[in-house]
């Protein structure tokens, strides 16, 4: 088990895609979202990872995460996924992450930066706009819920 300390903010312009580092496409869907944990599936190319995460307490969490073969992961998002699977372009910037949403959440753009303590001081680039860590509305699980729930197999 990892802890998971993270703040996130609103992008207030494109201007990080300049110096990115990086950038690929991510869909995620969730299998489990509760007020104590979500559990999410998600691909990122030829890699897929299976995520819990624990309940938040600020900025902090816990998560366990394990790399899962693509096939299952997409197996696991078309049969047991109660989220419509969002989809997003990532994009690093040091240690940065910008994530890009796509579709009916575009154009919402949101940054997180994980820390090693709560206490860690951050600069904050110029596209850097409000702070919304511990923000319920700006989860991606319920990013994800607002996009509809799957419909149950038969």
């Amino acid at each position: 088990m990892a802890k998971e300390i993270e703040r996130k903010f609103l992008v207030v312009s494109d201007d990080y895609k300049l110096s990115a580092d990086s950038s690929e496409l991510i869909s995620q869907a969730y299998l489990s979202v509760r007020p104590e944990s979500t559990v999410r599936v998600r691909t990122a190319g030829d890699r897929a990872w299976l995520t819990v995460k624990g309940i938040n307490h600020g900025a902090e969490r816990d998560e366990w995460e394990y790399q899962v073969p693509v096939a299952d992961a997409e197996a696991m998002i078309e049969r047991c996924a109660l989220t419509v699977p969002l989809q997003k372009t990532r994009w690093r910037v040091g240690r940065w992450e910008i994530d890009e949403y796509h579709g009916a959440l575009a154009p919402l753009t949101v940054a997180e930066i994980e820390l090693d303590s709560v206490d860690e001081e951050v600069d904050l680039p110029a596209f850097i706009g409000r702070e919304v860590t511990g923000d319920p509305y700006y989860y991606n699980s319920s990013l994800a819920a607002s996009l509809g729930k799957v419909d149950p197999i038969d």
